[in-house]
């Protein structure tokens, strides 16, 4: 839940700190679709992420 000292003191393992205490998820979202891509931007965690983080191809694989 986030309170322990050491969960505290490791969270930059999985987040990287911005301006204004703000932390945002260490990821890549990578896919073949686009589409998918845009339904995770435009989803209620879609603002977690920056922008370059997602990867994705021009068309899908089938």
């Amino acid at each position: 839940n986030g309170t322990s000292d050491l969960q505290l003191e490791r969270m930059n393992v999985y987040f990287n700190e911005a301006s204004g205490n703000k932390f945002v998820p260490r990821a890549v979202l990578v896919d073949l679709e686009p589409g998918t891509m845009d339904a995770v931007r435009a989803g209620p965690f879609g603002q977690l992420f920056r922008p370059d983080n997602f990867v994705f191809g021009q068309s899908g694989a089938g």
